[in-house]
């Protein structure tokens, strides 16, 4: 079978390219920068990988976590000790199958996830407001509608 991608020397390869290292260059420093608008603790990956599964997917057992982040029930099952030892996670007894603990956010957590999201959302309209005019402000507006694209592709 044939290789089907353009030629790299073919110009508008080049441009896009280009395009897509910098955009990734760009993302990057976009989110360490929105990162470091919410304090999140000494919460590791995992930790806050975790945490984000629960609040999407609603609670969920020690397995069901571990399935999701590629790693054994184990490792999974330290993670989720530290969660509750700091007041993140609390668990309860299935009530499909009392063997199993179901994990689900404390109200803790959920402020301090909704208040990392709001420092964030705050730092980036004071940014937007503060360096853009209103004219690259509708700009910005139309690369997010691409950027949705490219998401969603």
């Amino acid at each position: 079978m044939k290789d089907q991608s353009p030629p790299q020397n073919d110009p508008e390869v080049a441009h896009a390219l280009a395009l897509a290292a910098e955009l990734r260059v760009v993302a990057g420093r976009l989110i360490r920068r929105l990162r470091e608008q919410a304090d999140t603790g000494d919460l590791t990956m995992s930790q806050k990988s975790a945490l984000l599964h629960l609040e999407r997917e609603g609670p969920a057992t020690v397995t069901t976590l571990a399935r999701a982040q590629d790693m054994r029930p184990q490792s999974m099952g330290a993670i989720v000790s530290a969660l509750q030892l700091a007041g993140l996670v609390e668990g309860a007894p299935d009530p499909a199958d009392g063997r199993q603990i179901l994990l689900s956010l404390t109200a803790a957590c959920r402020d301090m996830i909704a208040t990392g999201r709001a420092a964030r959302q705050d730092w980036l309209f004071r940014a937007i407001q503060a360096t853009l005019d209103r004219e690259e402000q509708e700009q910005l507006a139309g690369a997010v509608e691409l950027l949705k694209r490219l998401a969603d592709s």
